[in-house]
């Protein structure tokens, strides 16, 4: 985990794409995309079905290590508003678990609005925590200190004549995007002209590599 600053509050990077908040003691996530493989097998596209299992399996290490009393899934928790229907038993007994153990917060976003069964949590749209505004998709004329997913950022550069890919954050002074948590989720290029519309000029991409957070410009 990597310290940094962001609007007064002192925050964590992980490698492994989330955020942790030591005053809270909450761990954020965005974009899990949980039971997106069985979304694609009901439209004939057969993908090996174990993404539920192998996300949840990550996000319930990383409670565990940080001692996280908060989780916060900033949207498309899920791949569709049924998604949860479908877990299978092995991934929805580590996530009910997670929801009993927790206080379990899920902000919507545009896969899975108003889903039946959170499988525990409270759900709502949007949060004001501590200051710090937590959505699926930032606003560009939001003024406040805002923390979102919806994006799933990655940096891409060339490095020794090789073509390197990492998950990202996209930062601002008062906006702070997440990279997709989720096993089964691609990624956007941080410098794509929709990352830097929603979060306006001054952007940098931060990588968190061990003890040290790498911070990329992002071209307005």
């Amino acid at each position: 985990m990597v310290r940094f600053s962001f609007c007064g509050h002192e925050l964590m990077a992980l490698p492994q794409g989330a955020l942790y908040w030591p005053a809270r003691r909450a761990l954020l996530v965005a974009d899990l995309h949980l039971e997106k493989a069985s979304w694609f097998a009901r439209l004939g596209q057969m993908l090996p079905p174990y993404d539920s299992i192998a996300t949840l399996s990550d996000l319930s290490a990383l409670a565990a290590s940080t001692g996280a009393e908060e989780i916060w899934c900033l949207g498309d928790s899920f791949h569709d508003r049924h998604g949860c229907d479908r877990l299978p038993a092995a991934a929805r007994d580590l996530l009910t678990g997670l929801t009993a153990a927790t206080r379990w917060t899920w902000i919507t976003g545009n896969h899975d609005p108003g889903f039946a069964d959170p499988c525990g949590g409270e759900m709502m749209a949007e949060a004001e925590v501590d200051g710090l505004l937590l959505r699926h998709e930032a606003d560009p004329a939001e003024p406040r200190p805002e923390l979102s997913g919806h994006f799933h950022p990655k940096l891409r550069i060339s490095h020794r004549g090789r073509l390197v890919s990492r998950r990202c954050f996209v930062a601002t002074a008062r906006k702070l995007i997440l990279p997709a948590f989720g096993s089964l989720t691609g990624g956007l290029d941080a410098h794509h002209p929709e990352i830097v519309r929603a979060v306006g000029a001054g952007a940098q991409a931060l990588v968190p590599v061990r003890d040290r957070l790498l911070r990329f410009p992002i071209a307005a």
